[in-house]
Formats: C-alpha cells, sequence, structure tokens
C-alpha cells in the first residue's frame, strides 16, 4: 500500500491549497496582515503547508497560545531567564517538539520509583 502524495492529502482533507491556505491564515498569529500572508503562503509546498497547519492547530488545542507554550516548555526550569529568552526564538515547530519532549520526562519521572541505594558487599 502506497503513501498519498502531498497534493492527494491536501485535496482530499481540505479541499484545496487555496482552503488550506485560508484554514492556515485564521490558526497563525503574526504581525503580517491577512492578504500578505496568503499571498506568501500560496507559494509554499503543500508538505510544508500540511506540517504548518499540524503544528499550528496542535498549539491552539493543546496550549491556547504560543507563550502557553513556551511556558510549558520551560515547566523543568521556569526560574531560568536565559533559557526562556532562548527557547523564545525559536520556531513553533521546534517548541511543540520540546514541549512534548518535557512532558513525556516529566510523566516518566512520575511514574518511576527512587533506586534504592546501593550497598557494598564485603569480599570474604
Amino acid at each position: 500500500m502506497s503513501q498519498k502524495s502531498p497534493l492527494e492529502v491536501v485535496n482530499d482533507k481540505f479541499g484545496g491549497k487555496d482552503k488550506l491556505v485560508d484554514a492556515l491564515v485564521g490558526l497563525l498569529e503574526t504581525d503580517e496582515s491577512k492578504d500578505d500572508l496568503r499571498k506568501r503562503l500560496l507559494a509554499v509546498a503543500n508538505r510544508k503547508l500540511l506540517r504548518l497547519h499540524q503544528v499550528a492547530s496542535t498549539v491552539k488545542e493543546k496550549y491556547g497560545s504560543r507563550d502557553k507554550l513556551v511556558d510549558q516548555a520551560i515547566s523543568r526550569r521556569p526560574k531560568d531567564k536565559d533559557y526562556r529568552a532562548r527557547l523564545e526564538a525559536y520556531s513553533t515547530a521546534r517548541l511543540v517538539d520540546i514541549a512534548t519532549v518535557s512532558a513525556r520526562r516529566s510523566k516518566a519521572a512520575e511514574k518511576k520509583p527512587a533506586k534504592p541505594a546501593k550497598t557494598k558487599a564485603k569480599a570474604t
């Protein structure tokens, strides 16, 4: 069974590239005007648009905004201002990956029992 091409996925899920771009313009938070953003997105490859839509919808559904996403990503080091500044410079897709890994590590740390202290056995 072969995998669908990005063009087929765009046409099946959204009904065309124009509708996908319209959905993205509604999801993305930017300082750029909506017309300029739409014009720029129409020139982007379908695979990148699909990835961008996946990331933008994940941010909206799971975190609400990019600021809350950064808060989730730094949950292990909340007082480190330099780390926060560095994370704010990252792309949203990279922040989603970091937050996912951070949540997975926190969950694993809660599940894992504390290791008992090792005692040295005397050789006789």
